[in-house]
């Protein structure tokens, strides 16, 4: 009898501990199984942030496309043949900084400009080139040369007359006078631009007025030289409105040895490359016979490649 007892109480608790296993087996697999779920259920909206990251990539990369492209709108856009200087002159700065100028946008601009003119043998030769190819370019006249004698104020009159516009390139061009000990005189270069409007005013009329300039060198060669006496010059110009255009194509005719027309072509060609907007400098003063003779090439070639003219008020 007693054994009897013995052996029902040993399988009571073997029923007990095998039940308890069950039981912490199953509470096992129900955390498993919870935990599965979770996974599940917390890794589904990954995907969904996924495409929210891609497309919140992708409208920033379109605002900033927009932005870019408005940047690049010239307030003269619309006018014919005509570009803004505020435009040139920021494209350019860019250009030289070598930033991604605002304004890019597929279309091929030129913009030609001729300086140190006029002269009475040289600038009429490149008026009637540009009249038989039907082209406007800008040029950078100097004040003396201006008025140096009436056959110079005719020409003056008819590089206004036949549609092109005129930037101020000082009146005397004198690198001692203008930059004393390779430094930027204010006083000196702002009366220099000055006594220029005057001169073209008493030629041209006294509404007569241009936002144009271009520094005898360029405006990149005293940045280097002096740049805290350029940033005083600046922003003078800026005070009054001036907008100074450099270049950033140019076929070498004041550069080295003198060239014949087929160099000056070759070497505009190589210069130019691919620019998209191109602002070429060559020469209409003394002795730049040659310049008149690759002339009508250069604006052959412009026109097969696409480029559209404009001049720089």
């Amino acid at each position: 009898m007693e054994k009897s007892y013995t052996q029902n109480r040993t399988r009571a608790h073997q029923m007990k501990r095998n039940r308890r296993r069950l039981l912490f087996i199953i509470i096992i697999c129900i955390v498993l199984i919870i935990l599965k779920l979770f996974d599940i259920f917390s890794s589904k909206p990954q995907p969904v942030k996924t495409i929210e990251f891609a497309e919140k990539i992708k409208s920033v990369s379109t605002d900033k496309l927009n932005n870019e492209s408005k940047g690049s709108e010239s307030p003269l856009k619309n006018v014919s043949g005509v570009e803004d200087a505020a435009f040139v002159e920021r494209y350019l700065n860019q250009q030289m900084l070598g930033h991604r100028p605002k304004g890019i946008d597929g279309k091929k601009v030129v913009y030609l400009s001729f300086d140190d003119g006029p002269s009475v043998t040289v600038t009429p030769k490149i008026l009637d080139v540009l009249k038989e190819e039907n082209v406007k370019a800008t040029f950078f006249v100097v004040g003396k040369a201006v008025e140096e004698n009436e056959v110079a104020k005719k020409i003056t009159k008819r590089v206004v007359k036949e549609g092109h516009a005129i930037g101020n390139h000082t009146y005397s061009h004198d690198y001692s006078y203008l930059y004393p000990n390779q430094t930027v005189n204010l006083s000196v270069f702002m009366n220099d631009i000055e006594k220029t409007n005057q001169v073209l005013k008493q030629i041209l009329g006294q509404n007569f007025s241009t936002r144009v300039i271009r520094f005898p060198g360029g405006h990149m060669t005293w940045q280097r030289n002096d740049p805290d006496g350029m940033e005083v010059l600046d922003k003078a110009l800026q005070a009054k409105d001036y907008h100074q255009i450099d270049w950033n194509v140019l076929p070498k005719d004041a550069e080295g040895a003198p060239k014949n027309a087929e160099q000056l072509i070759r070497e505009f060609i190589r210069n130019m490359g691919t620019r998209e907007k191109a602002v070429v400098l060559m020469h209409d003063t003394y002795g730049k016979e040659e310049t008149a003779k690759a002339l009508p090439e250069i604006i052959r070639y412009l026109k097969k490649q696409g480029y559209e003219f404009k001049t720089i008020k």
